[in-house]
């Protein structure tokens, strides 16, 4: 099936399924940012909540957040091009 697309159909098969795996990367980096940089620091305050939250811990929460969400955001724009 896919030899009888000819060689121009193979080449945007390709095309496609580089975009969707450079795609997958920075969705993934994003997903390991959030987990790492957001989620384990607040889950760790909520195990011991006698103890203060340094402030640069919230802040690298924010910025992990945001970084997160704008990777997410990259995947997205980089799978806008795929060929039809």
């Amino acid at each position: 099936m896919i030899a009888a697309r000819g060689r121009g159909g193979i080449m945007s098969l390709v095309h496609n399924e580089r975009t969707k795996l450079t795609a997958t990367f920075f969705n993934g980096i994003g997903i390991a940012l959030f987990a790492v940089g957001a989620i384990a620091p607040a889950v760790s305050v909520l195990n011991a909540p006698a103890v203060t939250v340094p402030p640069g811990t919230a802040v690298m929460a924010i910025i992990c957040l945001i970084a997160s969400a704008a990777l997410h955001f990259l995947a997205r724009k980089v799978l806008a091009r795929l060929i039809s």
